[in-house]
């Protein structure tokens, strides 16, 4: 009798496994780090379109382990398997995906590798900023030639990027612009209030205010939330290597990493996405995020 209720009871619980792992469905996942809350065990991503479960939208996840959260921050892109049982859903294998260079041009190529090369050699590596860390003041000359310093924007978030205006590359500065462009135009009204955009040139010996007013008049910049910005080339230079980007002149264009930076209200680096690969939409989830904590938060 003891024999035939453990049998019994072993075939329960096969059973019982069986109808979970059959209720279970497992799908491969990318998208854009938001936020991270390791004692809760949560992370939010703006999650690119599954395939016949969701459409690309923003969405916290819960994972089993808290250690699969170490590492992560806000502007990563992760790949991960998001498991979908009857009452609960959970990441798991989450890895950190990285930068792919969407050139194909083998002479572009050859640039982005000089690229790398010349941030591997980089000897202030200890003074690019970290996640949470403050931003130091920073005082450039806008379109209109305006003075404008980081520091009159307290209070608002601020998302930058660096590019150069002459950039032929769809895939480069223009979708970095573009980027930013699409940010003006989802958070129309926050603009100013909440929000301000800083593109900041590379190359100002060519990109002068006049050149920066033409390009901020390509993308229907309203100049009082989105400064085009130049200065002295030394202290672009400084300013990008605090975001771990740096540039320099190659043949007759330059060559440079790639880095869309979000500051928050009080000042603090709260991501700084490398490369190209993330979407408009992901970009501008990300900063309605950084909007939405409050100017005290840690």
């Amino acid at each position: 009798m003891t024999s035939a209720r453990c049998c019994l009871g072993i075939a329960g619980v096969m059973l019982f496994a069986t109808m979970q792992s059959m209720a279970e469905q497992k799908y491969s996942a990318t998208g854009l780090v938001l936020s991270v809350n390791a004692p809760d065990r949560t992370l939010t991503v703006s999650c690119r379109e599954i395939p016949g479960y969701i459409d690309a939208m923003a969405m916290p996840f819960s994972v089993r382990d808290a250690k699969a959260l170490v590492g992560l921050e806000p502007g990563m892109t992760i790949d991960f398997s998001l498991v979908v049982g009857k009452d609960s859903a959970y990441a798991e294998d989450i890895h950190v995906h990285p930068f792919e260079n969407l050139e194909l041009d083998p002479g572009e190529a050859r640039r982005l590798k000089l690229t790398e090369k010349a941030l591997d050699e980089k000897s202030d590596s200890n003074n690019v900023l970290r996640i949470g860390q403050q931003v130091p003041n920073f005082v450039l000359t806008d379109q209109n030639r305006q003075r404008v310093a980081l520091s009159q924007f307290h209070g608002k978030v601020v998302a930058l990027t660096f590019i150069y205006t002459r950039c032929p590359l769809p895939n480069y500065c223009i979708r970095l612009s573009n980027n930013l462009g699409l940010l003006q135009r989802r958070f129309k009204e926050q603009m100013g209030g909440d929000l301000v955009l800083f593109t900041i040139v590379i190359d100002p010996v060519h990109d002068q205010p006049e050149a920066l007013a033409d390009y901020a008049r390509t993308w229907k910049a309203d100049a009082r939330t989105w400064h085009f910005l130049s200065g002295p080339v030394s202290d672009i230079r400084n300013l990008g290597r605090e975001f771990d980007m740096d540039f320099y002149p190659d043949e007759a264009l330059f060559v440079h990493s790639f880095h869309t930076v979000v500051i928050d209200r009080r000042g603090r680096l709260a991501a700084n996405l490398e490369g190209n690969g993330f979407t408009a939409q992901q970009l501008g989830d990300l900063v309605q995020t950084v909007m939405a904590r409050p100017p005290e938060s840690p």
